[in-house]
């Protein structure tokens, strides 16, 4: 089982929600957390992931969760409502970069991820879920890439790299049926030809013999 299905299995579904995705972070400025804050259990890795509700009207969550060294349990830490975003700083809308911020009514983080990629994908992910559930008042994404923000997904250029594989396949198939054709076209003409000349010969020859 991958981290992130095991994320899902052990925060998520246990409370009738499920992760539509998440991203590994940790901060570009550190906090000075007083030592039992953290409870004393040393290193820990964070996770922000985004969630909705299986049950009607779906609520949808943004939650930050720990699991700490030598662990391999979660803990569930600060969760906020989608409403109570405000703002998704990409940080450079001219590149791909590890770097966002997310800034909400009542306070403000700053992450890199992962990789770059990765903070892509939830950041998209993130853009799409704010369209579909928050009805007005949408967060503002700022300094992100169109690919992110825009009407094409990742998703979608996946499908329409697939669809234009597809009609390159079927193109050079229809192609080659014509070639096909083509030689069957010569071979037909080819067997009438041949025909032809046994049906002369065999006359020539006939007319010899009488």
């Amino acid at each position: 089982m991958s981290g992130k299905s095991a994320l899902n299995k052990a925060v998520f579904l246990p409370n009738d929600e499920r992760m539509l995705a998440a991203v590994q972070v940790k901060r570009r400025t550190k906090k000075k957390i007083p030592f039992l804050a953290t409870g004393g259990q040393g290193d820990y890795t964070t996770f922000i992931c985004l969630s909705v509700t299986n049950k009607k009207p779906a609520q949808v969550f943004l939650t930050k969760v720990k699991q700490f060294e030598g662990s391999s349990s979660f803990v569930r830490r600060t969760q906020w409502t989608i409403s109570q975003l405000r703002q998704v700083n990409g940080i450079d809308p001219m590149r791909d970069c590890a770097e966002f911020d997310l800034i909400f009514e009542n306070g403000s983080d700053q992450w890199i991820a992962g990789s770059a990629g990765e903070k892509c994908m939830f950041v998209q992910i993130l853009h799409h879920t704010c369209q579909r559930f928050i009805p007005e008042r949408k967060p503002d994404f700022i300094n992100c890439h169109s690919k992110l923000v825009g009407g094409t997904s990742i998703l979608h250029e996946a499908a329409d790299s697939v669809t234009s594989a597809v009609q390159k396949a079927s193109q050079a198939l229809n192609e080659r049926g014509e070639r096909l054709g083509r030689v069957e076209e010569k071979t037909s003409d080819m067997k009438n030809s041949a025909q032809h000349f046994a049906d002369t010969a065999h006359k020539l020859a006939m007319k010899h013999k009488c």
